[in-house]
């Protein structure tokens, strides 16, 4: 046995060890010890209700109030029965259900209907659900019903006797408390600091929390101060987790402005931190690029979310912190992963797509990665995560990290990341002429001995990305081990090969066209899945350019727009010709 596999071993039991430590202290701060205490301390009243951030359909409201219930692409109809006496359903859809999040839907028939439809269902789970319930006592799940309940109590608790508002506040209490002994034993990162946030939120919004609102303060502040880099990215490196923060984080700013309490240091660092980074991952069309855990945009929140930042200038064109790199040049954008695997803890929902870049081109899309897929389906998620599913290099179509598997700890612990690169080396060059990111790392050193380098540099006029990858070897190489760089297109691209098969056509939904050439090497157009559509998966194209790593270890190629598209005097798209636009073979 290896070292490397030795490393990973221990790992594994460190994670089994500390999962058992964490359950065990769960057990014992939010079991049946925590149900069994009389519980008193109810607070007076409510004090306010911050702002509830997401986007509401009002259209759900009739269904809901029909006892159709779509959550996670699961239509259940409850056919006169409460949906909390409910067991064998979906566990994704009983989550969104005990996340009372719809209500946001509810709220927005501003109907009396609507409000008296809320409450009783508000009332069935604190009868049926608010003492025990697998699902609805998960912390992601009581974060989400907390922020929820507080954000629409208004709409909840009018017209509503004294008798329910009293029952609601206790409840509201009693959950506040449980997160608030069990949160050390959550899960870390992104639900661990939005559990701290829906703490602080409900101890500032009800009267007479005096010590645990300081308490709640303090937390929270530790939270984001270990949580948010310098440049504003997450430990995790996932940028979805910027937004979900940032949702979060923003009605609980106002709230203490609201209040007229003083404002934590670590809050106003961290969201002037974290609203340049967000707008450093968007596209042309408003898209964020698809890295660690990243799947389809919510843009109306993207969009409600940058409306509260102040500074509102250029994003920035590095994150050294979080592991990213931003070229830009007239309309186009290159973003790359230049970052190392992050930490065991937070490491669930990470890729391995080392040195992987996107590239857009105004509102176009060219060059993607596969994303997420927005179904719970273990297979999908696995695909999602491999290195074939992003737009670099791949050894042997093996990923260059190493995941817990399935067998036998990965149901109890999830898939985090037991090894990958660890070594990542970045060198930027900026001028008149255009932006460069030379970058490099290990993650397939140890297997296969070599490291792969890769060499990106956007011309200044944005028309022309050049690219250099390079397998160097650090050992040994294997004469039979072969590798292929993927470029992942999007779906509303049109391509064709070109020149029996030397470089491949882009035309965009615009007009505009590009071509890829890498000229000397075996390249192919095969089929794809792009998984971050809103609409769910799409079928799609990749160039794939392969070959043995004794042979072409270092391939050059190119992306050239040849024509651009513009509106006509009749409002219909001409192309601008730079160069003869190729016909289709």
């Amino acid at each position: 046995m290896n070292i490397a596999s030795l490393n990973e071993r221990s790992r594994i039991w460190r994670l089994v060890a500390l999962h058992i430590w964490h359950r065990t202290l769960k057990w014992m701060h939010g079991g049946p010890i925590f149900r069994m205490q009389p519980f008193s301390a109810v607070p007076s009243r409510l004090l306010i209700a911050p702002q509830d951030l997401r986007t509401a359909d009002e259209t759900n409201a009739a269904d809901i109030y029909g006892g159709r219930f779509l959550f996670s692409g699961h239509l259940v109809e409850t056919q006169g029965r409460s949906p909390f006496e409910l067991d064998a359903v979906h566990e994704d859809w009983q989550r969104e259900l005990h996340s009372f999040g719809w209500l946001r839907d509810l709220r927005a028939s501003d109907s009396q209907i609507a409000r008296q439809n809320a409450r009783v269902l508000v009332q069935d789970w604190m009868k049926y659900c608010g003492r025990r319930h697998v699902i609805g006592w998960e912390a992601p799940v009581v974060t989400q019903r907390i922020l929820s309940w507080l954000a629409h109590s208004p709409f909840i608790l009018q017209d509503g006797d004294h008798e329910f508002y009293r029952s609601f506040v206790k409840s509201l209490s009693r959950q506040v408390r449980y997160l608030r002994q069990t949160i050390n034993e959550t899960e870390d990162g992104v639900v661990r600091l939005r559990a701290s946030l829906a703490v602080a939120s409900a101890c500032i919004s009800m009267a007479g929390q005096g010590r645990f609102a300081r308490q709640s303060i303090r937390r929270l502040e530790h939270e984001l101060t270990r949580q948010i880099l310098p440049d504003g990215g997450h430990i995790s490196r996932n940028p979805r987790a910027l937004i979900d923060i940032l949702a979060d984080l923003l009605p609980v700013r106002q709230a203490f402005v609201s209040q007229g309490l003083e404002m934590p240091p670590a809050m106003l660092q961290s969201v002037d931190r974290m609203m340049p980074l967000l707008r450093f991952f968007r596209h042309g069309d408003g898209s964020l690029a698809h890295f660690n855990g990243m799947g389809s945009t919510p843009s109306d929140l993207v969009a409600t979310i940058l409306a509260y930042d102040d500074a509102r200038g250029a994003p920035p064109v590095n994150a050294p912190h979080s592991g990213y790199q931003r070229l830009g040049g007239a309309n186009s954008v290159v973003l790359i992963d230049t970052g190392a695997v992050p930490a065991l803890g937070v490491s669930g929902d990470a890729h391995a797509g080392c040195l992987s870049f996107e590239f857009s081109s105004g509102t176009n899309r060219i060059v993607v990665n596969c994303g997420v897929s927005p179904k719970s389906n273990p297979l999908w998620r696995k695909v999602s995560r491999s290195t074939a599913a992003h737009s670099t290099a791949t050894v042997e179509d093996t990923s260059s990290c190493r995941f817990l598997s399935e067998r036998p700890f990965g149901r109890l612990l999830g898939a985090p990341i037991l090894s990958g690169p660890s070594s990542v080396d970045v060198d930027r060059e900026d001028d008149k002429a255009g932006s460069r990111i030379t970058a490099s790392h290990d993650g397939y050193a140890s297997e296969f001995n070599v490291i792969h380098e890769r060499d990106l540099r956007l011309s200044g006029d944005g028309t022309v990305l050049d690219g250099i990858d390079t397998l160097r070897a650090v050992g040994p190489v294997d004469a039979e081990h072969h590798y292929a760089l993927r470029f992942h297109l999007h779906p509303g691209l049109r391509t064709s090969l070109l020149r029996s098969g030397s470089a491949v056509l882009m035309v965009c939904r615009s007009g505009e066209a590009w071509e890829f050439e890498a000229p000397g090497s075996e390249l192919s157009l095969e089929e794809s899945i792009y998984l971050s559509d809103v609409f769910g998966h799409r079928k799609t194209d990749q160039i794939v350019v392969t070959g043995s790593l004794l042979e072409a270890p270092s391939v050059g190629w190119q992306f050239r727009k040849t024509a651009t598209a513009k509106l006509s005097r009749r409002g219909t798209t001409e192309f601008d010709e730079l160069d003869e636009l190729p016909l289709e073979e």
